[in-house]
């Protein structure tokens, strides 16, 4: 198989070996700008001291655009690794209330009646599912619809109480969350058969 890379050989050309280190050999047919005078009697310097300035001005202008792409690559790297370090900040500070409600809770527990615990315990959960929710999470609900393998992880199967429950979802054994519109967790689910 040839490579796509090579040019096809001609056995008419031929390598001078003055020009072999990377020069081009001059064309003959191109006019000779060394020797030439312009227009007004001007000689080629004038040319030559013209391509030499604008020469040095892009060169400028790519160094300084070559600096200040470094720069931007630099910055936006320092903002990329900031914003890992405190992404779930922001969470984290929400979720503080709900830790110090449960501190609360567990040393009122020494004192307090089976009652009242477990009324303070579900004021922390409904607290903790708002906070969730503000922040995107939902919990799926699967009991009783069909099964979707995108959305749904089948522990097993069981018979089917009744006709309508074939092949649809019987039980939860663990609830599935979005965060947005992404699964984070699937749904750990038990089919009717």
């Amino acid at each position: 198989m040839a490579d796509d890379n090579t040019l096809p050989q001609d056995d008419n050309l031929s390598v001078d070996p003055d020009h072999a280190a990377g020069e081009l050999p001059e064309d003959p047919t191109a006019p000779d700008l060394g020797e030439a005078e312009g227009p007004d009697g001007s000689a080629p310097k004038e040319a030559v001291s013209k391509t030499d300035a604008e020469l040095a001005e892009l060169k400028d202008k790519y160094l300084r655009l070559a600096a200040e792409f470094d720069n931007y690559k630099r910055r936006t790297t320092k903002e990329r690794t900031d914003l890992f370090k405190t992404a779930n900040q922001e969470l984290m500070v929400a979720l503080l209330p709900v830790l110090d409600d449960f501190e609360r809770a567990r040393n009122a527990t020494a004192t307090a009646d089976a009652d009242a615990v477990r009324e303070s315990i579900d004021i922390i959960q409904t607290k903790l599912n708002k906070t969730l929710q503000q922040k995107g999470l939902t919990a799926m609900e699967t009991k009783g619809g069909p099964f979707d393998a995108d959305l749904h992880e089948a522990i097993t199967q069981i018979p089917a109480p009744s006709d309508d429950l074939k092949g649809k979802v019987v039980d939860e054994v663990e609830k599935g969350y979005y965060l947005g519109d992404k699964v984070i967790r699937h749904a750990k689910v038990v089919l009717g058969q």
